[in-house]
């Protein structure tokens, strides 16, 4: 059996851009995930020259890695749940201060079937970027509900590839 992806082919083929892109204008890449549990970092490390581009992912899934690997406060977390702006802006720039890279996504939602609320509902996903030198108070992050997505694994693949795009230069 040959096997040139592991993961669905346009994941594989968006994190291929990410790597050539990135690569070209020397820019490494850092990720913390936490509902999509490390697929972006899969995807990307599907591509050979991978190594060149990314610095290192995080998998914080629950509150406490976010709190001990990315420094989220716990604070913020109690204040404004996991799957937040607050949280996901804190998540991107504690994986930048915790990297080389040069640029870093974060990721946290609700996959489902559970954990959703009537605020949250199963499928909502909040992303963040920050960039390295750039003022934090820069940094993007959006929620987005994916609300389309049918299953889990429908939510993480959307959420998967959203991250990717905000790491296209």
């Amino acid at each position: 059996m040959t096997m040139h992806c592991l993961l669905p082919a346009p994941l594989c083929d968006l994190a291929r851009r990410v790597i050539a892109e990135n690569s070209a204008i020397g820019r490494t890449v850092a990720v913390a995930e936490s509902c999509t549990g490390g697929l972006v970092a899969a995807a990307l490390t599907e591509v050979p020259g991978s190594s060149a581009v990314l610095d290192r992912g995080f998998v914080t899934y629950s509150n406490e890695a976010k709190t001990e690997m990315l420094g989220v406060s716990e604070d913020l977390i109690d204040t404004f749940g996991a799957v937040s702006i607050a949280v996901a802006w804190s998540m991107a720039q504690g994986a930048l201060h915790r990297s080389k890279a040069d640029v870093a996504v974060a990721i946290t939602g609700v996959a489902g079937p559970d954990g959703g609320s009537e605020n949250k509902p199963v499928g909502t996903v909040v992303f963040a970027c920050a960039k390295r030198g750039e003022d934090p108070e820069a940094t993007n992050a959006e929620l987005k509900v994916f609300d389309e997505a049918q299953t889990r694994a429908e939510v993480r693949y959307e959420a998967a590839m959203t991250a990717l795009a905000l790491l296209l230069p």
